[in-house]
């Protein structure tokens, strides 16, 4: 059995490697090929390209990379056309990916499409080209599975590979003794993995531990670098806002600081599903780039109410949020000074979230692989 596989960044590399992981002790001569991270590469994965070629987001800065993509697919389609595989497996980068896919299931390839694209979210209109181009949708959020079958699209809901990895149980003060701090109030703050990210909200972050700092006394703060290059920018922000003494800076570890921390405060994205797992009080926000957001705005292509994905999954939202404008250091901090004071919503918002990680822990690797099989086995 040979399957074509192309991930886009670090996530979708970890998502290919536990299902290549699950495919290979039930198919052990499997062979596996295509656009690779080193999770991947180290679980089987011949690498033709590296994942993070297909790390690009946001609607205006991709398109420089759009002649050296292109060609990249272009690539791909040629060599899948020429040497089949039995399935493909586009993972997450849906721009990418879903084109890819129609190409190859038109030369008689069975495709499978790993993590739906947020069609709930914006786009709408791109189930039909799902729908188009992926034998099979493999989801890892409840509520797809259905919306793909009211469209006619073979969809399997995984779960979430993330809800399977966190810890079972959470104790804060193991944790602050792993990172070396005291049993103090303590915020979790994490401003993003990206540069752009950073540029767009460290400063506010920043803006908001002075209030807070300013109005409680002993508090302090702990930032998980995502990559050591954002370190500088980081205490740059820190320094000008005057609170790099109330903040421990650690390597990575996000998942460690948000364990010891009594709220968290973060960027909207992966980390905020990450904190609701790990069952931890949070706060989110986030900052588009001007361009994207009046594109969005303009053409109406966000139909969301709520952006974090923890109030999309539960039935009240638990997670403050503040988008563009309202991302504004007064607000953030009146709700964290909230939580910090309310340690019975702390509690309550910890139960919900369990309940949160119990609906998505079904072993995403091993049932994404059996959809895998069981398409290469049908095709």
């Amino acid at each position: 059995m040979k399957i074509g596989l192309v991930a886009g960044e670090a996530s979708g590399d970890l998502l290919g490697a536990g299902m290549i992981r699950e495919i290979r002790e039930r198919v052990p001569s499997a062979e596996f090929e295509g656009v690779a991270g080193p999770a991947m590469v180290a679980a089987g994965c011949r690498q033709w390209e590296p994942a993070e070629s297909l790390a690009v987001m946001g609607l205006i800065e991709p398109l420089a990379h759009v002649p050296r993509l292109l060609r990249l697919r272009g690539t791909l389609a040629k060599r899948w056309r020429t040497s089949p595989p039995d399935v493909f497996v586009g993972i997450d980068a849906p721009d990418f990916n879903l084109a890819l896919e129609k190409k190859l299931r038109k030369r008689g390839v069975k495709t499978a499409h790993y993590v739906s694209p947020s069609v709930w979210a914006w786009r709408a209109g791109r189930i039909k080209t799902v729908k188009k181009a992926a034998d099979r949708v493999l989801c890892i959020l409840p509520f797809e599975q259905s919306m793909y079958e009211q469209h006619g699209v073979d969809a399997v809901f995984v779960g979430h590979p993330k809800a399977d990895q966190v810890p079972a149980a959470v104790e804060i003060y193991p944790a602050r003794r792993r990172l070396g701090l005291d049993a103090g109030e303590l915020v979790a703050v994490l401003p993003g993995s990206r540069y752009s990210e950073i540029s767009r909200l460290g400063d506010t972050f920043a803006a908001t531990a002075k209030l807070l700092a300013e109005a409680r006394p002993g508090i302090r703060f702990v930032l998980p670098l995502a990559t050591p290059s954002l370190r500088s920018t980081i205490e740059q922000q820190l320094d000008r806002a005057g609170v790099a003494e109330y903040f421990d800076l650690i390597d990575g570890d996000s998942e460690t600081a948000m364990i010891a921390a009594d709220v968290v405060l973060l960027a909207s994205g992966t980390a905020a599903l990450e904190s609701a797992l790990l069952g931890k009080p949070t706060v989110a926000a986030y900052r588009l780039a001007r361009s994207t957001a009046a594109i969005l705005r303009a053409l109406h292509l966000v139909k969301l109410t709520r952006f974090t994905l923890p109030n999309l999954l539960t039935e009240t939202p638990l997670i403050p949020e503040f988008l563009q404008e309202d991302a504004e250091p007064h607000a953030i901090a009146a709700t964290v000074t909230d939580l910090l004071n309310d340690p019975e919503r702390r509690r309550f918002i910890s139960n919900e979230f369990a309940k949160l990680r119990a609906e998505l822990a079904l072993d995403a690797d091993r049932r994404a692989a059996e959809a895998v099989i069981e398409l290469a086995e049908n095709r």
